[in-house]
């Protein structure tokens, strides 16, 4: 991006960049970085850098960067980063930022942010603020919030040891397979709406508040993150290899005429499971066997692409 580009004629603004260097190639995160601040400073970005650890306390941070007058939070980081940050912000007068940097970037991809970091970047300036949905998942009392999806299910249990094979630990494929070949069915009892219940025996069911989740899976429309409701979807009757393949080849569910696959709009659902099985939310464990999720609409502020044509080359990089 050259640079007469940038908005130089703009006053300077304070940014949290809150970067992981976890995320993505950890070996070039050094360099990444200052690549990061120099593209903020460049577009008059005043970056306050947070750097993340495994025990983050990113409600803390949040609170603290309020009362320092900081309102804009950049995530250069995958979806958990991205998610983290999103549920101590909801609700609040602040706005998220994304830089993807991570092995899936769904929330990114979901939104149209592209990939390339000058592109990125520029959307915190050239880009609109839009509200984004986000839901809730009420598991043993605890409200969760979640960005992207929240699993009851095979899935969930195998997401830990898939992550980290991901990230190249692959002494984890042993508890990968075991996980997988020792799973089994359950009754799942699913609630929608407060009225229509469905009874199935099944493997997985997904609510997703964004299009992309998994490895790049398309489960829901476009428009997904703001339609004001989740897409809910029961895989019953689905062995467990049709199940993998839907996760790992990122399967088009969202217009799929599988029976096997039934799919719903809702504000809000139950789910319950005998046997008990494991529920997830944006990549945290939450607990085992009933929880209820609802849609919480346009409650966090995020930056994407422009609405039309003011900045053609974001809009074709998104559509790449």
């Amino acid at each position: 991006m050259e640079k007469d580009k940038y908005y130089t004629e703009k006053r300077r603004r304070r940014v949290k960049l809150i970067f992981n260097p976890a995320a993505g190639s950890s070996v070039a995160s050094s360099i990444q970085l200052m690549d990061v601040i120099n593209l903020l400073q460049a577009w008059k970005f005043v970056p306050e850098v947070f750097i993340t650890k495994k025990d983050s306390d990113y409600g803390k941070m949040v609170k603290d960067t309020l009362l320092q007058g900081v309102n804009f939070f950049v995530v250069c980081g995958g979806d958990g980063t991205v998610s983290a940050v999103a549920k101590e912000i909801i609700g609040l007068p602040a706005t998220l930022g994304i830089i993807p940097k991570g092995t899936q970037n769904n929330v990114a991809r979901s939104l149209n942010i592209p990939e390339n970091l000058e592109q990125a970047v520029a959307i915190l300036r050239e880009g609109r603020r839009i509200k984004a949905d986000m839901g809730q998942a009420d598991c043993d009392k605890v409200a969760v919030p979640f960005l992207e999806v929240c699993s009851v299910g095979l899935m969930s249990s195998l997401f830990s040891a898939g992550d980290d094979i991901q990230h190249g630990h692959l002494e984890r494929l042993g508890d990968f397979l075991g996980t997988f070949v020792n799973s089994t069915p359950s009754q799942i009892r699913l609630k929608l709406e407060d009225k229509n219940e469905i009874v199935r025996m099944g493997h997985v069911v997904i609510v997703s508040n964004m299009p992309y989740i998994g490895r790049h899976c398309n489960v829901g429309k476009k428009n997904a993150y703001s339609d004001g409701l989740l897409d809910v979807m029961l895989f019953s009757s689905l062995n467990k290899m049709d199940l993998l393949g839907c996760a790992f080849k990122g399967r088009k569910i969202s217009e799929t005429n599988d029976p096997c696959i039934q799919h719903f709009f809702v504000h809000k659902a139950e789910i319950e499971t005998k046997p008990e099985m494991q529920i997830m939310a944006d990549g945290v464990i939450l607990g085992k066997g009933s929880v209820k999720i609802e849609v919480k609409h346009h409650s966090v502020a995020v930056m994407t692409i422009p609405s039309k044509t003011k900045n053609k080359s974001l809009r074709e990089a998104a559509d790449e």
